[in-house]
């Protein structure tokens, strides 16, 4: 009894050391991370779901010690600057940044802000070669970014909307009972892109789907989108495909549902904040949409491209994970490739020694990742992500596939086409100018 008494004393004082450790963290100067988003307005929870899935990646790389500079260990801080929503507020916290001298800029809500920040960077490195930025994206999908508008300067953690309207485009060309299909989008850079690249992709896969609408709406500022599903309905449409995101989505998927549509939703975002729980029964089965990764993805899902003895159950850890940081039902919705860019970048930085921009760029290129159930590589010609994609169904939550809900609204969604890292690669156009 007396043995086993020490034997607890032992392990309770090694638990409260190691747990005194991991809270005093690495011991040097943090390296600062500034994000801009909309942390307020009409995108304000989008912000919030963001800044929680960069909390919870610097939190696991802060655990593990933080980033190793020249002068050895140092802990990551995330640092939240508000742009509203707006281009023109993104580009004053863009220079806030530069004159703390917060070397890595983090973005992704808007392709329309990340192509006014990609400028902004772009002019700020060439007229202070001595507090040069580099700008981290994982979420704003414009071609373009890594295309013609392509910068040294530039990461993209995100699918662009190229690659996420293929993945969707097959499992469209598969269900022969869409005859009509309906473009709606938000209007600006992105939402164009997506219907431009609707137009193709349907061309291509089904030239003898009819497209009977093709229309663009006001970012941010539609409170009731019942006209437009009005208006929907009366082309009879079988399909939408729509790259609207944030309360542009929850509240078009709400009108929908009130006006009784009975189309499918082709989405990009149709897993994201509010939206399942706006849909409700309406959804099962007829919204559809394409990640990088969703909670459902589990163990039975296996990619031909993961490393020998990968084990893709780590998906279900990793879920897990998020959970236990944030409980919430409202706070369920986890990003993988936020934490994978915090991830990447931490290991660039140790790998280059420095927070130096252009060192930190460098050791980024032809990155590969690995974290047990996800491989991507981060192209070097044009500084975009290469990653698996998933195409998935919404459903009620305990029906095959579909082991966990969104949000706690007892629905989820079940994976409907999985494409490796290898059989999403789009083609590499970007005539990158290096420093």
């Amino acid at each position: 009894m007396m043995q086993w008494a020490a034997r607890v004393a032992v392990a309770i004082v090694a638990g409260a050391w190691a747990l005194a450790a991991a809270a005093a963290g690495p011991g040097g100067e943090p390296v600062r991370l500034a994000l801009i988003e909309g942390m307020s307005g009409p995108f304000a929870d989008a912000g919030a779901a963001v800044e929680r899935n960069l909390r919870f990646g610097v939190e696991r790389v802060n655990q593990r010690g933080g980033v190793m500079l020249a002068d050895g260990a140092h802990p990551l801080e995330l640092v939240v600057l508000d742009s509203r929503g707006s281009v023109e507020q993104a580009l004053v916290e863009e220079r806030v940044a530069a004159d703390r001298r917060i070397p890595f800029i983090l973005q992704g809500n808007s392709s329309a802000v990340a192509a006014a920040l990609i400028a902004a960077v772009d002019k700020h490195n060439a007229r202070e070669p001595e507090n040069r930025q580099l700008f981290l994206n994982y979420s704003a999908d414009d071609p373009a970014l890594t295309e013609a508008g392509c910068s040294f300067w530039h990461f993209r953690f995100d699918a662009h909307a190229g690659m996420r309207m293929n993945a969707l485009a097959t499992v469209i060309a598969g269900d022969r009972a869409i005859r009509k299909v309906y473009l709606f989008n938000q209007d600006y850079s992105f939402g164009h892109d997506v219907s431009t690249l609707a137009r193709a992709a349907l061309g291509e896969k089904r030239p003898d789907i009819a497209i009977v609408g093709d229309e663009f709406h006001p970012i941010g500022r539609i409170k009731d989108f019942t006209p437009y599903i009005a208006k929907i309905r009366a082309s009879g449409a079988d399909a939408v495909i729509t790259g609207n995101w944030g309360n542009d989505l929850t509240l078009l998927v709400k009108a929908a549902r009130e006006q009784g549509f009975a189309g499918k939703f082709y989405t990009f975002y149709g897993n994201s904040l509010g939206a399942p729980a706006a849909l409700g029964d309406a959804g099962v089965k007829r919204v559809l949409a394409v990640a990088d990764w969703h909670p459902n993805a589990g163990a039975s899902t296996v990619f031909p491209d993961l490393a020998a003895g990968a084990n893709p159950a780590a998906s279900d850890a990793y879920y897990a994970a998020f959970r236990t940081r944030f409980p919430a039902a409202r706070d369920d919705y986890p990003v993988l490739r936020m934490e994978i860019m915090v991830e990447m970048l931490a290991a660039a930085i140790s790998r280059a020694h420095t927070t130096r921009a252009e060192d930190v760029a460098r050791a980024l290129e032809g990155m590969d990742y690995e974290n047990g159930f996800q491989h991507v590589t981060m192209r070097a010609d044009d500084h975009q992500l290469i990653q698996p994609l998933y195409v998935m169904e919404m459903d009620k939550a305990g029906t095959p596939g579909v082991r966990f809900d969104n949000e706690g609204s007892g629905y989820g969604f079940r994976t409907v086409l999985a494409l490796a890292r290898t059989q999403t690669v789009p083609p590499a156009i970007c005539k990158m100018k290096r420093p």
